[in-house]
């Protein structure tokens, strides 16, 4: 399995970001307002998978008192982040798409509220694609150490 490329993901963020804001112009004042509950709830996520990263990384690198990994565990871990990043960036567009949508009505109060609503889901999933990256770099090999022939 190869390392998520920042770029595809950067890349299915504005597609998704441009298809949303496309599929708004119509639809938007037909939808109810966006749920604020994404925002803890990616954020939780996040924070859960820079925790696990964190801990692997210690038990791959067999830091004193921690058991070792095995590594199907680590490979399931590996799956895990490179699918939330995937799906980060996913919903990262779709809340952007929104954002971009109601830029130009925020002097209404709906519109105002879905913009933070969805910008703060935004930066949500800005963080768990970050934390998926890094779950994802802490699930490597580590090389030979340069002391060892």
């Amino acid at each position: 399995m190869k390392p998520s490329n920042p770029g595809v993901l950067v890349g299915l963020v504005v597609v998704f970001a441009l298809a949303t804001w496309g599929l708004l112009q119509q639809t938007y004042s037909a939808l109810p307002t966006v749920p604020w509950t994404a925002i803890p709830t990616v954020l939780l996520l996040a924070i859960g998978e820079a925790y696990t990263g964190w801990l692997t990384r210690a038990r791959i690198l067999r830091k004193p008192d921690t058991k070792p990994v095995e590594p199907l565990a680590v490979a399931r871990l590996a799956a895990l982040a490179k699918a939330t990043a995937y799906a980060g960036a996913v919903f990262g567009g779709v809340f952007a798409g929104f954002v971009l949508h109601v830029l130009n009505l925020l002097d209404l109060p709906k519109p105002r509220q879905d913009a933070l609503i969805a910008g703060g889901s935004f930066v949500s999933c800005v963080a768990l694609i970050c934390a998926a990256l890094f779950l994802e770099y802490c699930c490597r090999v580590p090389g030979k150490p340069e002391d060892e022939d």
